[in-house]
């Protein structure tokens, strides 16, 4: 059983950039782990929307078309933890931040994650 926890959420302006991290529990991540790690969102009214995931051995990387170039997934091995760094922020980027965790990466776009942490607010501003 992996124990997902998210933080860094909070409040910002346009153009501002913000780091997420996403705490791992229950399972130590090697550097040869095959685990695939996942970042997805939901702002209201909207489905979930897959914005980046990242196969813990660092040999697969995607990213959603509406964040490529901005945000950037990243782990650390020793922290058992996975981060998103999100630069130039646009209002569009305003959802709940969820992290997820599944024993092989997921194909680009798919959700079919078997953990989920239970997510972290941002709110972009003008």
């Amino acid at each position: 059983q992996v124990q997902l926890v998210e933080s860094g959420g909070g409040l910002v302006q346009a153009g501002d950039s913000l780091r997420l991290s996403c705490a791992a529990s229950g399972r130590t991540f090697g550097s040869t782990s095959s685990y695939g790690m996942g970042w997805f969102r939901q702002s209201p009214g909207k489905g979930r929307e897959f914005v980046a995931a990242i196969r813990w051995n660092g040999g697969s990387i995607y990213y959603a078309d509406s964040v490529k170039g901005r945000f950037t997934i990243s782990r650390d091995n020793a922290k058992n933890t996975v981060f998103l760094q999100m630069n130039s922020l646009k209002l569009e980027d305003t959802a709940v931040y969820y992290c997820a965790a599944n024993r092989w990466l997921p194909p680009p776009g798919s959700s079919d994650y078997a953990y989920w942490g239970q997510g972290t607010q941002v709110t972009v501003s003008s």
